[in-house]
């Protein structure tokens, strides 16, 4: 109590300073937190950095958020949740790093926050990992919530016709690739081009930054001359990690390293404990028409056997596929965005998604050349539709898990929101004056 008291003193003397134009001041009072006017500033330039829709009023809006925001993390303490540091570390280095890559340069990035990249790094890992520490408090919280499917079908009946949701059409796919031989000739090349580059950078006579820029076929990180930002050791590919954890010498680049990738050479910029910031070129092997084409037949004739069942598609992937993510489920392929076997067409890569459009349940497409995006590369494959469905009103039969997803969400809701409404009559909160008159989605803030 004496420590709100204390704030509620300092919440006072900020309101009559402010009238003499300080820059800051304490706008409200969660418990024992204070809400600055800088803060809600800052958060207003990130939304609107990022593109992000504030609806209503951002002076009202965003310390109502924070207010929230407050709420729930003094629970989590309370509760012991506690963010993974190394999922933090790297959601914050890809956030910069898009940062970056959009404004054009660290130094352009720290001009626009008015923060050197070490603050803006810090608020960053402040704010990503309190927004995991809410989002596991949220699941704990609403853990209990699991509608029967008795509870889903009177959900499901009490549904007016208009709400139910339209479900867009969707399919279940099956693919088989194979990665065309790269000859030993393409290799070479390849090796020799980047002795090229270790030894030019070696000899000081070219700087690594622009040859990255200039030659390195990562194109994203070829934009910043290479660098790949902080990353820990399980954010790397194994073969690449195992290098740039090794290196000591930022002056001097790195043998040669082959991943699935293709062909790399690094140069160390700065290790942090059990993170390192490195550069790198990447170069790829370039397949010929001809070894395409050797591939697209060997997958023909495969396609030929599965049609005439003298094979399953699952056994063929078993036997024949090189698709890692794929060969241990009969080549179901999974969605990123949600984790389920479903498809809308557009979450499809877009070779796919063209041939499977026209075809049936159970039929095998003819062999074609796509880019797998998680390589970066060109592979050849087959694919076949394990299921499709047209766009429909959802019903109980074909979309179950969606309308069981749909109640467990209302009832998180309302469980969250009532959670919220209780918090705020047992915690202290305080708001100056003039940060009073919103409409605010939870009027208990102010306690009269």
């Amino acid at each position: 109590m004496r420590k709100q008291v204390i704030l509620t003193v300092l919440l006072t003397l900020c309101l009559s300073l402010a009238a003499d134009n300080v820059i800051d001041q304490v706008i409200w009072v969660v418990g024992d937190e204070p809400i600055l006017l800088s803060e809600v500033e800052e958060e207003r330039l990130r939304a609107q950095y990022e593109g992000q829709q504030i609806q209503g009023d951002p002076y009202c809006v965003i310390p109502e958020q924070m207010a929230i925001q407050k709420l729930y993390l003094h629970q989590a303490e309370l509760d012991s949740v506690e963010a993974n540091e190394s999922t933090v570390s790297h959601q914050v280095d890809m956030r910069i790093n898009y940062y970056i890559s959009q404004i054009g340069s660290r130094e352009k990035m720290e001009e626009y926050f008015r923060k050197s990249q070490a603050e803006i790094r810090e608020e960053l890992m402040t704010a990503v990992r309190n927004q995991m520490i809410i989002q596991q408090l949220q699941a704990k919280l609403t853990s209990h919530i699991k509608p029967t499917p008795a509870e889903i079908r009177r959900y499901y009946n009490s549904l007016p016709q208009d709400s139910i949701p339209v479900v867009a059409a969707h399919v279940e796919v099956q693919i088989l690739t194979m990665e065309p031989p790269i000859p030993r000739e393409e290799t070479d090349r390849i090796k020799a081009r980047l002795r090229e580059y270790q030894e030019r950078v070696n000899k000081g006579e070219a700087d690594f930054a622009m040859l990255a820029r200039l030659y390195s076929e990562d194109t994203e990180s070829a934009k910043r001359g290479g660098e790949l930002g902080f990353l820990g050791k399980g954010q790397l590919v194994e073969p690449f990690a195992e290098v740039a954890f090794n290196l000591t010498d930022p002056k001097k680049v790195s043998r040669i390293v082959e991943s699935e990738y293709g062909y790399h050479i690094i140069q160390l910029i700065e290790r942090k404990g059990e993170r390192v910031n490195c550069r790198h070129i990447l170069l790829r092997p370039h397949v010929s028409a001809n070894d395409k084409m050797t591939a697209l037949e060997r997958l023909d004739t495969i396609a030929q056997r599965i049609r005439q069942d003298t094979i399953s598609f699952e056994q063929a992937v078993s036997l024949f596929s090189e698709d890692k993510q794929t060969t241990m489920n009969g080549g179901l392929m999974m969605n990123p965005n949600t984790g389920a076997s479903r498809f809308e067409y557009q979450d499809l890569p877009p070779e796919i998604a063209k041939l499977i459009y026209t075809m049936n349940e159970g039929d095998i497409s003819a062999p074609f050349v796509m880019m797998d995006e998680t390589k970066n590369k060109e592979v050849c494959a087959i694919v076949r539709l394990r299921s499709k469905k047209e766009v429909h009103k959802a019903n109980l039969v074909d979309d179950f898990q969606v309308i069981r997803s749909m109640l467990e969400q209302k009832q998180s809701n309302e469980f969250l929101q009532a959670w919220i409404k209780k918090k705020q009559k047992e915690t202290y909160i305080q708001i100056a004056p003039d940060w009073r008159g919103c409409d605010f989605e939870y009027p208990g803030w102010i306690h009269d």
